[in-house]
């Protein structure tokens, strides 16, 4: 039985959702995010969203979970939206942007240029005496997620000093250094 995939997903008020033989559109004041879909149903009643499924095999139970989560966080977004914010922690990182293109310099010889995608909006905010911040947010939780995943990548935070990029709040399991 899934749990996840029998939660009725309610639609607030100023999102509309279309649904076509195997793609599923949701519009709303943040944008537009198409999904394509198969196994599944969906049914609408009211503003309730229903997702049902035609028999309990394994592939269809997975599926039946999946889609259901994927059209929640669609509605979310275009509703809502999603925001991610980083710090980046150690001496001379900075960080800063201009439009689309984040200029990071994070302890390499030269800085990192990252093209970031139209969808995702982009924020530094730097103060004397505390960590930057990128803040990024977008419709596409997705996406979103890609981006924030790739900026990490460019340095994760290390055990030792915990020095790097990290979500604002993540708590980094710390190693204590060499015992002499």
């Amino acid at each position: 039985m899934s749990r996840i995939g029998n939660n009725p997903i309610t639609i607030p008020e100023g999102v509309n959702v279309d649904i076509q033989a195997d793609k599923i559109v949701v519009k709303g004041k943040m944008g537009e995010l198409i999904q394509d879909y198969s196994v599944v149903s969906f049914e609408m009643e009211d503003n309730i969203l229903k997702v049902t499924r035609p028999t309990d095999s394994k592939d269809h139970r997975a599926k039946h979970g999946l889609y259901r989560a994927l059209v929640n966080n669609m509605i979310e977004g275009v509703s809502k939206g999603f925001t991610k914010e980083f710090e980046l922690v150690g001496v001379g990182y900075r960080a800063s942007n201009q439009g689309q293109k984040l200029d990071l310099s994070l302890g390499f010889s030269h800085n990192i240029l990252f093209d970031i995608a139209p969808e995702v909006k982009v924020e530094t905010v730097s103060e004397k005496g505390k960590n930057p911040i990128v803040k990024l947010s977008s419709h596409d939780k997705q996406l979103l997620g890609y981006v924030a995943a790739k900026i990490r990548s460019f340095r994760k935070p290390e055990p030792y000093k915990g020095k790097g990029v990290k979500f604002v709040g993540e708590q980094i399991r710390r190693k204590a250094g060499k015992s002499a």
